[in-house]
């Protein structure tokens, strides 16, 4: 059984490998990896829906010893606004803004450009790795063998806006209406934007397009946190607010 089976059989069946047991120490074939979990994904009739970027700021970079982003592509069954406990391995939880893209996106756009391709939505993700205790113990190459640990994205109403829209704002989580922790746009390679940007160009150095009809869920407003049991609510000042429930 190949590395990339061996992963896909972890998601599917939901029993995670102990760390170090793949045995990665490369980027260039972790990316690799990552590509044929997806294509055993899209065998078995889930479609690449979209894409989220991990370790947009220095404290997260710092938490996996990299000195850059990286990217993981998301299929539709990650697209809810309800989740199981159960169904998950660890999951967390983070804040991010999710640019719906209408329009191709290239490595040559501007930051202005990307919201004149895309229109904005408050978004919660719950990331969550196919590894026994993953975070924060993972290496960066099993994050990225394993789709930058994605698990599952709750997307809110977008809307068009520009780029000082969201150059500084906040975003603030509850759960079960009291607060857990809030976080600036600024975490996010200084702005949204520019995440999205270097997606595109990270996507174009592996031979890949930033397609209309995608999602980009850009990076984390805050530290992931441990996801719990409740109603989460997350509002983002000037995008507005979006719901996850988790149940047991």
């Amino acid at each position: 059984m190949s590395v990339g089976e061996k992963l896909y059989q972890a998601y599917r069946t939901n029993t995670p490998l102990k760390l170090g047991e793949l045995g990665l120490n490369d980027k260039t074939e972790a990316y690799q990896i990552q590509d044929e979990v997806l294509q055993l994904k899209e065998a078995a009739g889930e479609k690449l829906a979209g894409y989220k970027i991990s370790l947009t700021s220095r404290e997260t970079q710092d938490l996996f010893a990299s000195d850059s982003p990286l990217y993981g592509g998301m299929t539709d069954v990650t697209v809810k606004n309800t989740v199981s406990l159960r169904e998950y391995n660890r999951p967390l939880l983070e804040l991010e803004l999710v640019f719906l893209v209408d329009e191709p996106i290239s490595s040559d756009d501007t930051a202005e450009q990307v919201f004149e391709k895309c229109r904005v939505a408050p978004g919660i993700e719950v990331p969550d790795g196919r590894y026994e205790d993953w975070f924060p113990k993972a290496s960066l190459y099993e994050v990225v063998a394993d789709g930058a640990v994605n698990g599952a994205i709750v997307i809110g109403d977008p809307q068009k806006l520009t780029y000082s829209d969201v150059a500084a704002i906040k975003a603030t989580l509850t759960l079960d209406d009291k607060f857990v922790k809030e976080g600036p746009s600024t975490e996010v390679l200084g702005h949204p934007a520019k995440a999205v940007l270097w997606l595109a160009k990270e996507l174009e150095k592996h031979g890949k397009k930033l397609k209309a009809g995608q999602f980009v869920s850009s990076g984390t407003f805050v530290l992931p946190e441990p996801l719990q049991q409740g109603h989460y609510q997350a509002e983002f000042e000037n995008v507005g607010s979006v719901n996850l429930e988790v149940t047991d």
